[in-house]
């Protein structure tokens, strides 16, 4: 396929006969995915008193001694179960960097959990174009960013970072300190006239003792439970209330009755066997990616373009930022953080006096070991990568890209494809040379940094963007689809843009407002209920 963009990528088949299905559930609401947006929406709903069915494609990720060995995790890929993608450009396979385990991604993420600044909300002028506005504000946002900051049980400091947004409750713990060698590189950075922080975090590692049992803990599952991921905080607790998880379940398509206004059920694979979901409520959270995919995969001869879509947006505007991994070193100096992602900085996060556009975000990685640079350079030796990563600081650095119609997914005989050529570049190049200058001066001479490619994906948003006009957007401001009355999506897709941080909390703090205005429905009636008997799958 040229790269004319997914406007000439080949539509899904559509089927042309009914499917039968070897086993029929019914529930009141059914959750797709199990992760950010679906574990939250989950607990939001467990004392609602509906039945509420959560459908994870993958299992329950073990608890192990393997969850912290590097060998297993970052050279064999133990937890890595993700499909095959491929980029639309070139035809290469690859594997992406998301996860199929109840929780999602979670299970592996470095529990980074800031709030999206204010102006993440409104209409910005970038070097590359204009990151649109969203149809809610901050201040929407505000009281369920604080909600979830209970519920995901977040350490920070309201006052460090010049850039946070205004809090209407205080962060529920206290901020995790800097480590050692973290703390001399945060009062090197002040010196220089910066703005260093400790970053938002939702790690329980508050004692050596602790931090000890977390060190490997971003980009991997976490053994002893410290870490507040969707599994452990959301999804379990909904398990007590009323919800059902239904694991190793795989959601296929959507299938919408006569009036072409609601779903009446979900077809879904587990065991090599076809079950039909039915349900009032449907609410799609499996990913930017998969999400969109569910949905083209949906299409009919009626509706040739999938579900949701008359817009022509599902699966466009695909954001998942423009990330760089960049490495200190301090030949001399050894580097005995356990807990390294503590730190941040946002003095070039919005425009200003310095900075004529905004440039992005720094974070610190969770401490990089020997293993994790075997990824990215197998043909090392391991005693040359051992010295380096014990004697770096490493970090990770963030800039917005840009919605572009252009980039986004296809699916093509079931393979999904990613098309995305990323934009907004110059600022991030921008962002990797002040910060290097920032390190070196630091005491870090050696610099080694790597932009990350299409596969680096845990960012994901965009696929199907919420607004207020049905023809330039895929969902409602309550992220209920214009065409469809029955069905939500609470993952990145609703975004209208990426911001340049972690969207985790930004997706968990609006499947909390979203739930608020599915429970606000109360018992309306629900046309879903009344054509689920009379319509055949089409």
């Amino acid at each position: 396929m040229s790269w004319k963009a997914i406007d000439d990528a080949p539509r899904p088949g559509t089927p042309t006969e009914p499917v039968v299905p070897d086993e029929v559930i019914r529930t009141d609401i059914a959750i797709i995915g199990s992760g950010m947006g679906g574990g939250t929406m989950a607990y939001a709903l467990k004392d609602s008193g509906v039945k509420v069915l959560i459908i994870e494609r993958g299992g329950r990720l073990p608890a192990e001694p393997q969850n912290s060995d590097l060998e297993e995790v970052y050279v064999k890929g133990r937890y890595k179960n993700a499909d095959t993608w491929y980029n639309g450009r070139s035809g290469q396979a690859f594997k992406p960097g998301v996860y199929y385990w109840v929780g999602g991604n979670t299970k592996v993420y470095g529990a980074c959990l800031p709030r999206f600044r204010a102006s993440d909300f409104e209409e910005t002028q970038h070097q590359d174009g204009t990151s649109p506005a969203w149809p809610f504000s901050y201040s929407d946002l505000e009281p369920y960013y604080a909600r979830a900051e209970e519920l995901f049980q977040v350490r920070g400091q309201i006052g460090e970072d010049p850039t946070e947004p205004f809090h209407s409750t205080a962060y529920p713990y206290p901020a995790l300190d800097h480590e050692p060698a973290i703390q001399a590189l945060a009062d090197s950075f002040r010196r220089q006239g910066l703005h260093p922080f400790r970053m938002a975090n939702g790690l329980d590692a508050d004692t050596p003792e602790k931090r000890a049992l977390c060190a490997t803990s971003d980009g991997a599952p976490n053994e002893a439970g410290l870490k507040s991921d969707a599994e452990k905080i959301a999804v379990n607790p909904a398990l007590e209330g009323n919800a059902t998880l239904m694991t190793d379940t795989k959601v296929t398509r959507l299938i919408a009755g006569p009036d072409r206004r609601t779903i009446i059920a979900a077809l879904a694979t587990r065991n090599d066997q076809i079950i039909r979901i039915e349900a009032d409520k449907f609410i799609l959270a499996a990913g930017a990616v998969n999400s969109a995919a569910i949905l083209l995969g949906s299409a009919t001869k009626d509706q040739p373009q999938g579900l949701a879509n008359s817009s022509g947006l599902v699966g466009r505007n695909y954001m998942v930022h423009n990330s760089t991994f960049f490495i200190g070193i301090n030949p001399f100096k050894v580097n005995r953080t356990m807990w390294q992602k503590t730190l941040g900085l946002n003095d070039w996060y919005e425009a200003g006096p310095t900075n004529r556009y905004p440039l992005g975000n720094l974070q610190m990685l969770g401490k990089l070991r020997a293993s994790m640079l075997k990824m990215a350079r197998s043909w090392a030796p391991n005693p040359i990568l051992k010295a380096m990563s014990d004697r770096s600081i490493d970090i990770y650095l963030t800039t917005e890209d840009l919605p572009r119609r252009s980039n986004g997914i296809s699916v093509v005989d079931g393979r999904i494809h990613v098309w995305w050529e990323p934009n907004n570049l110059e600022p991030h190049k921008e962002l990797v040379r002040r910060i290097s200058r920032a390190v070196r001066k630091a005491g870090y001479p050696v610099i080694f940094t790597q932009r990350m490619g299409i596969e680096t994906n845990s960012h994901q948003c965009g696929t199907a963007v919420a607004g207020d006009d049905p023809g330039t957007s895929v969902l409602n401001p309550d992220c209920r689809a214009h065409d469809i009355d029955n069905l939500w999506i609470v993952d990145g897709s609703f975004f209208p843009s990426s911001a340049a941080l972690n969207p985790a909390l930004t997706i968990a703090a609006n499947s909390l407002r979203v739930a608020d205005t599915i429970l606000a429905q109360g018992s309306e009636p629900d046309r879903a209920r009344s054509s689920t008997a009379s319509n055949p799958d089409r």
